[in-house]
């Protein structure tokens, strides 16, 4: 039977301990969703701005706050992140966010792809509220991690399906 990793045999909340599993190549990618009107979607592939596009800022988000995710996760281990991409594509209905972690080292780096791509949400989220406060976050979950103890993890077809956008 499964278990929840963070807790000791008496319940007690802890860091999970590594120290004897093998440092080798970690990968994960995510996946969020801004879900918004159409006149808000028209307005950001609109936007001409020499600070850069809400799209383009989410990006820098991202990566900046997948390199600090131990800081905000309180049981994270701290990586040395080798690899982090986001991505932010315009959809009819919102804008869809895709990212990928990478490092060398004892554990997943799952955290770091979904802080990437949750706060690179957040981002368009607070670029885009001034034009639309209804907007919605969601979809926040992991696409896909190879290797490590649990082996290949893709998620299902079936999963994502009606949450793909057009």
């Amino acid at each position: 039977m499964k278990k929840l990793s963070h807790y000791d045999k008496k319940g007690r909340v802890r860091m999970v301990d590594v120290t004897a599993k093998p440092a080798t190549s970690r990968t994960a990618a995510a996946h969020a969703f801004v879900n918004m009107q159409r006149a808000t979607v028209a307005a950001v592939q609109r936007l001409k701005s020499p600070k850069g596009s809400p799209l383009e800022i989410a990006r820098i988000a991202g990566i900046t706050a997948a390199k600090r995710t131990s800081e905000m996760i309180p049981l994270c281990h701290p990586l040395s992140l080798t690899h982090v991409d986001v991505s932010a594509k315009l959809c009819q209905n919102g804008i869809e966010i895709t990212s990928e972690a990478t490092a060398t080292g004892p554990t997943g780096v799952e955290m770091e792809a979904l802080v990437a791509a949750s706060v690179a949400a957040l981002t368009i989220y607070d670029m885009c509220k001034a034009l639309e406060r209804g907007m919605a976050i969601s979809d926040v979950y992991v696409t896909k991690k190879p290797g490590g103890r649990s082996g290949l993890y893709v998620r299902p077809q079936a999963q994502t399906q009606g949450q793909k956008r057009k």
